[in-house]
């Protein structure tokens, strides 16, 4: 895992979250159920984006939370930091505090080149890439199961 499980779960709920109508809310409870994802877990780290500026939050029946920002902008890394930080990415893979670029140690090369792999790919990839294919993924689990539900009738008879 390179980032915590707080982090996993708010970039799946913001996922949940740019699927949302402009102008309305999602509750926690749903998006809790539609990302599985414990809602009480949930509700917490909801609160600590919206105060950091990521989510609208609304109190009432129809309240909730929604993206403030359109997915396009909410860039992983911007997730990742706010929720994790990202000092684990800096710190040396082996435990070792004088590790550096002078002095490196025996892991420090080939962990300075994934890190910096890791980072592009949070930095260049969005909530809204994710939306797009987890919503392109749906609709292939539609199609088949529609076929094998269409082979499994034309079986019977």
């Amino acid at each position: 895992m390179i980032y915590s499980r707080s982090a996993e779960y708010a970039i799946r709920a913001f996922v949940q979250l740019a699927r949302v109508p402009e102008g309305k809310y999602a509750m926690v409870k749903q998006i809790a159920q539609d990302a599985d994802i414990p809602s009480h877990f949930l509700a917490k780290i909801l609160q600590q984006l919206a105060r950091k500026g990521f989510l609208r939050s609304s109190k009432g029946p129809t309240g909730g939370f929604s993206l403030r920002m359109p997915a396009t902008d909410l860039t992983l890394l911007a997730i990742v930091d706010s929720v994790d930080g990202l000092a684990d990415f800096e710190r040396c893979p082996a435990g070792m505090a004088e590790c550096n670029d002078q002095a490196p140690c025996g892991m420090h090369d080939n962990w300075k080149a994934l890190r910096n792999r890791i980072m592009e790919y949070l930095e260049r990839t969005t909530i809204e890439d994710l939306a797009k294919g987890f919503e392109q993924k749906r609709k292939n689990l539609e199609k088949m199961s529609k076929k094998a539900a269409k082979r499994s009738t034309t079986k019977k008879a």
